[in-house]
């Protein structure tokens, strides 16, 4: 029967991260050999400079564009840029009256597209829907069971819109891959295929929508307000508010009438008919899909449903401007340099490069031979976060910024206190005069828990940080919860592993004085003294008793003047008891 004992545990952990460093290193060299990817990372506006231009939003009509509507648009733009995956951009508003977006590198035919595009909003019925994520190939329909249709559509309702190309679409688009879903601008009279992406209470789903019935440019206004019950009173639902012109009044009549028909013959409150819900489509992407319940003559129809205040403004909002005809007209473009520039990347890498020369000398100085362990880890844990870093650039396009470099620079002492709490409590062990190999176990379920809690506070703070602040401070929060996640890897699965590993070499488990783990400079006392002695309370390390009387006199200190008055008449009285002991002897 094979060995499982520690050695070969701890080998086999180290295995492991060594195929994690491999897979990585493998996945990005595919990338650079395909010419996608680069082994060095993506650097954002401040370090390598970009495109820099300058739009005047023009709305159809002629009509001006007020600060409300510039706004919105610098929303939109914001929204566009992000969802096509151009990480560091700088987007603001110019004078009250243009919008200029910074971008880095070189951008796309396809992004310059995006962003002059006018937004375009519609309603479209819903014909079929279903989870977000794409269908395993071999759970693809067969071709021959695909959908075939048996006429022409008879309205945007119509199941016959379902070809087999389009079902073939749906089954294999994945909604959790934002990527995937960007696509030209789609045909009006035609059947979309898209998603409703995931937010924070439901995840994903993707549809099968029917050409457009309702266009955008029909809402007069829209609004947001807390529901009313059917006695009047006002109830904690909060709802959003459309209003339609005349023309979009009248469609929505008609679009209702048909939708409530699938309502009611699907059972009503207790039926799930798709073909009963109308889809809100900004940019070819669903905002919201609600179900008709009633036929709306008025124009003014009312969507509710599990709504926060602040995702019925934000839907609002959208249904308010994403509607605005408003497109881009690059005024001007420039390449625009560095904005800290490649002295200040120096700078920042020579900090970093010191501090870590710093956290080596002093590993060296502090714990010796042991100090070796402490720079390997730090050495993985950097390679680690730059592959991480250079294949993220790749897929999701994240750029450096000068922020992420302080993030890192910061990591470097974060990651060196997991290593200092670890080796600090193997040494507390052998001070209590345990052996190196149980040293090792022992100190390592005590520190296990203070690394797991120090880095749960660093993930904390980094999300924090990333999803409330803007700007160059996200760049600083991400690589700070990255290398927090990189760092308890190399804890887990580098570090730990090989002390168990070298515990049992002659030169660590004999405690040679290079070591950092000699038990005689560390003030250790063995349990067994020899000559049937044993080690008393009183022949503990003098660091140890240092300790303590530290704590007694700590506490004394903190006595009120009662409480110090009682110990001292405890100790009288114990003072006389051993009096009499001895003149009764």
């Amino acid at each position: 029967m094979a060995r499982t004992g520690p050695k070969n545990s701890a080998l086999r952990v180290l295995v492991w991260l060594g195929v994690i460093l491999a897979v990585l290193t493998a996945v990005l060299a595919g990338g650079t050999m395909s010419g996608q990817a680069s082994w060095a990372p993506k650097l954002a506006l401040d370090l390598e400079g970009g495109t820099q231009m300058i739009l005047a939003p023009k709305v159809e009509g002629g009509s001006d564009i007020n600060e409300e509507q510039l706004n919105q648009a610098v929303a939109i733009i914001r929204q566009r840029v992000d969802g096509s995956g151009v990480a560091e951009a700088e987007i603001s508003t110019q004078s009250g009256r243009n919008v200029v977006v910074s971008l880095p590198g070189t951008p796309s035919t396809e992004t310059r597209a995006l962003i002059q595009a006018s937004a375009d909003m519609n309603f479209r019925p819903v014909l079929l829907n279903g989870p977000g994520a794409a269908v395993p190939t071999e759970s693809l329909t067969p071709e021959d069971q695909l959908p075939k249709p048996t006429a022409e559509p008879a309205n945007s309702s119509d199941i016959n819109w379902i070809t087999a190309e389009v079902y073939r679409k749906f089954e294999t688009l994945d909604c959790d891959n934002p990527a995937q879903d960007q696509q030209e601008r789609s045909d009006p009279a035609k059947p979309l295929v898209t998603c409703e992406p995931a937010t924070a209470t439901t995840p994903a789903i993707k549809y099968i929508l029917g050409p457009v019935e309702v266009k955008g440019s029909n809402i007069v206004t829209s609004s947001f307000q807390l529901q009313q019950g059917a006695q009047g009173a006002v109830t904690n639902e909060w709802a959003v508010n459309i209003q339609f012109d005349g023309e979009g009044t009248a469609k929505f009549k008609e679009v209702t009438e048909r939708l409530n028909q699938f309502y009611v013959a699907a059972g009503g409150e207790t039926g799930n008919d798709p073909k009963a819900q109308f889809a809100i489509v900004l940019d070819d992407q669903v905002i919201s899909a609600p179900r008709s319940l009633a036929v709306i003559t008025d124009g003014r129809p009312q969507i509710t449903g599990g709504f926060t205040e602040q995702s019925a403004k934000a839907l609002s909002d959208q249904l308010r401007f994403g509607a605005l005809p408003i497109s881009f007209e690059i005024q001007s473009e420039q390449q625009i340099s560095a904005t800290l520039g490649g002295e200040q990347l120096r700078m920042g890498l020579l900090a970093g490069l010191i501090g870590l020369l710093l956290v080596v000398v002093y590993s060296l100085f502090q714990y010796r031979a042991l100090g070796f362990v402490t720079i390997a880890s730090l050495v993985v844990a950097g390679a680690l976060t730059y592959l991480a870093i250079a294949i993220l650039g790749w897929t999701e396009n994240y750029r450096l910024s000068l922020a992420g470099v302080a993030g890192l620079i910061v990591a470097i002492g974060q990651t060196a206190d997991s290593f200092i709490v670890y080796f600090e409590r193997i040494r507390d062990e052998l001070r209590e005069g345990r052996g190196l190999v149980s040293a090792v176990e022992n100190g390592w379920k005590r520190a296990k828990r203070t690394v797991l809690a120090s880095k749960a506070v660093n993930l904390l703070a980094a999300l924090v940080l990333y999803f409330v602040a803007v700007g160059n401070v996200r760049g600083f929060a991400f690589t700070l919860g990255l290398t927090a996640i990189a760092d308890l890897i190399v804890v887990f699965m580098f570090t730990h592993p090989t002390l168990r590993l070298l515990a049992r070499t002659k030169f660590f488990g004999e405690g040679h004085r290079f070591s950092g783990l000699d038990p005689e400079r560390l003030g250790a006392v063995p349990l067994y003294r020899g000559a049937g002695r044993l080690r008393t309370p009183e022949s503990k390390p003098a660091v140890v008793r240092a300790k303590n009387a530290g704590a007694a006199a700590e506490a004394e200190r903190r006595m009120t003047i009662a409480e110090r008055r009682l110990a001292e008449k405890q100790e009288q009285l114990a003072g006389s008891s051993k009096s009499a002991a001895k003149e009764n002897k």
